[in-house]
Parts: structure tokens; C-alpha cells; sequence
């Protein structure tokens, strides 16, 4: 009986102490402005897991470099790993593994706070908001707007973050009053780095850069690119049109899966249209870059052959570019005769 007294209170120590543990560790990953803007590089695996302050201050300086990481999350994915390695090309850095002290020591180069107080408006608050959605483009046929859902995910793609991330600068807030003060990612200081004469996309690696007058590599975005059903277009074409709020117009003739009919049909605009808040159309027939419904999805899913980019990349690249540019279509994976041989 005293032994299995002892092993009970041992079993309950150690599920103590392995909660304690958690919390700890938990405390340590806090989100708040202090320790985000104090976050250093400690080693390779110092931000691999999990939401990560440092994280979070790369993702925004990388943001304000136009090197996009995407929706900032606070997390190591793909589309931050992709930013870092062409940061670190860019700048002659060690680009391995991604997350260098280099690459941090450089981007901290930026010294403006990395987060900001902002005070909801009654323009923030007032919308209008279109609050239910449907998953399929067909059921979104005749809708007028398609606006954002509500004022969280209006303000978070404002300030180019995640609702999760959002929330956890802001734990316990409700983003419904007029006058509430809210933390935000510092990342509208300078909207455009132009003018781009050039861009390249690259089918493989899912990436869009857009490069200067020099030569020089201006802006970076990671992107949607194609699908296996419906590839993007190979070679070099021209930007033919800008439209930003654009409606949405589908042509059956483009057969795009998952949709059954055979008439056209329109979707109004809004930045939850099928192409976000612009369209940037290339000579290509039917191919264009836009904006999307769901940032967290960029370079994760698939398009219907179009170059998918986060509503704000996509309305800072439409501010760099004008018509009659060079958009060229690459595949990385794809050996030119040269290289083969």
C-alpha cells in the first residue's frame, strides 16, 4: 500500500513538474512588444519551432525590405524560408540553412520599432463586411461585393498578419470599439521600392522578383504558381492592364476544375474575390498576378495557371509596374540545353 502511495505521488510530481515545464517554455515564447523587439539569434534551432518572437521580427523586417515572407505568423514555414534565401543571396550572405545570424544582423540594419500602437476607426469598424462567404467560386456567382468577413481580418491584412498572430499581440481584445488601442507589425513605412522594369517568375520554386533599371533585385514574393491541372505559361510576356478592385469574370471556356457550368458568370469585387484587390493582366490570354482570399494559402495551394500573391503584394508590385513590361515565366527544375550539356 506505501508503494503504490509513493508511486502515486511520484506519477503526480512528474506530470507537475512536466506542466511547469510547459509553462516555462511557454512564457518564454511571450509575445509582447519588449521581448519581440529584444529577440536575438541564439543558433540554428532557436526559432525552429513554434511561434517565435524572433520570428516575428525577422517576418516584419523582411516585410519592410520587400523581401515578402508572406502572411507574418511568427512561425519558420516556407514562405519565410524562401524570403531569407533570396534576402541572403541578395546581400551576399550564408543562405544555409535559411535563419543565419548573418541574415538577422543585416535585416537588423533597420532600426524602427518592429511593432506600433494603432486605434481602431470607425471606418475600420463600419465595413461594409460580407460575413458569410461560400467555399466554392460557382455558389459565389451574382454576389455584388466580397468583402472582408469582419474587422480582425480587415486589419489584419492592413498590417500583413495572420488573425492568429493578431490575436496573440492582443490577448483578450475584441476589435469592435472605436477609440481601441491594438498592437500591430510595423510594416507601413515605405508601400513601394520602384520603379521595375522586369519580372520574373519561377514556376518551380514558386517565387515572383521584380528587378530595378540596374539590373538590381527590387522586391521579392513568394507565390502561387499553376497547378499540375492548369499550369502557368512558359516564357516572356507583357504586362497589358492594371485593375485594382477588379471584378471577377469566368469564362467556361477555361474548363477550371471543380466548376460544373457551362455559362459565364460574374463575381463582384472585394478583397475575398477569387483575384483579391488587383489584377495585373498579361499577354497571356487568361493569365494574370493578383491578389487572394486567403494569404495563408500563398505558395501552399493551387491557382487555375495564374501567379497568386498575399492582397498586399500583389497591390505593391501593381504600384511598382505599368504596361508593356516583361514578365518572363521560368522553371527552375527544367535544365536549359546549355546546363545539360
Amino acid at each position: 500500500m506505501a508503494a503504490n502511495f509513493m508511486r502515486n505521488v511520484h506519477v503526480f510530481l512528474s506530470i507537475m513538474i512536466l506542466a511547469l515545464s510547459v509553462s516555462v517554455a511557454h512564457a518564454s515564447q511571450r509575445l509582447d512588444e519588449q521581448t519581440i523587439e529584444k529577440a536575438t539569434f541564439s543558433g540554428k534551432r532557436s526559432a525552429a519551432h513554434g511561434t517565435s518572437p524572433l520570428l516575428v521580427k525577422v517576418e516584419v523586417l523582411l516585410d519592410r525590405a520587400h523581401f515578402s515572407p508572406g502572411e507574418i505568423d511568427g512561425n519558420l514555414g516556407e514562405n519565410v524560408k524562401k524570403a531569407l534565401t533570396a534576402y541572403a543571396d541578395a546581400h551576399d550572405l550564408p543562405a544555409d540553412p535559411p535563419l543565419t545570424n548573418e541574415t538577422v544582423s543585416s535585416l537588423s540594419a533597420d532600426t524602427q520599432p518592429i511593432l506600433t500602437q494603432y486605434v481602431l476607426t470607425d471606418s475600420d469598424l463600419k465595413g461594409p463586411f460580407t460575413e458569410h462567404i461560400p467555399a466554392k467560386m460557382e455558389e459565389m456567382k451574382g454576389m455584388k461585393r466580397v468583402d472582408y468577413r469582419n474587422p480582425k481580418e480587415a486589419i489584419a491584412e492592413k498590417f500583413h498578419v495572420s488573425e492568429k498572430l493578431l490575436g496573440m499581440l492582443n490577448p483578450g481584445t475584441s476589435f469592435n470599439q472605436v477609440g481601441q488601442q491594438i498592437v500591430v507589425p510595423n510594416v507601413l513605412v515605405d508601400e513601394s521600392k520602384g520603379p521595375v522594369t522586369k519580372i520574373d517568375i519561377d514556376k518551380d520554386r514558386q517565387t515572383v522578383k521584380a528587378y530595378g533599371p540596374s539590373g538590381e533585385l527590387v522586391a521579392f514574393y513568394p507565390a502561387t504558381v499553376g497547378s499540375k491541372e492548369k499550369p502557368s505559361p512558359l516564357g516572356t510576356f507583357k504586362i497589358i492592364s492594371i485593375n485594382r478592385n477588379p471584378t471577377y469574370r469566368y469564362d467556361p471556356k477555361y474548363k477550371f476544375k471543380g466548376i460544373k457550368t457551362n455559362k459565364p458568370f460574374v463575381i463582384g469585387p472585394g478583397p475575398n474575390n477569387p483575384v483579391g484587390l488587383v489584377w495585373i493582366g498579361l499577354s497571356a490570354d487568361g493569365y494574370g498576378i493578383h491578389g487572394t482570399a486567403d494569404p495563408s494559402r500563398v505558395s501552399k495551394s493551387e491557382s487555375h495557371g495564374c501567379v497568386r500573391l498575399t492582397n498586399w503584394d500583389a497591390l505593391a508590385l501593381a504600384s511598382m509596374v505599368k504596361k508593356g513590361m516583361p514578365v518572363q515565366f521560368a522553371d527552375s527544375s527544367v535544365k536549359t540545353s546549355s546546363e545539360a550539356n
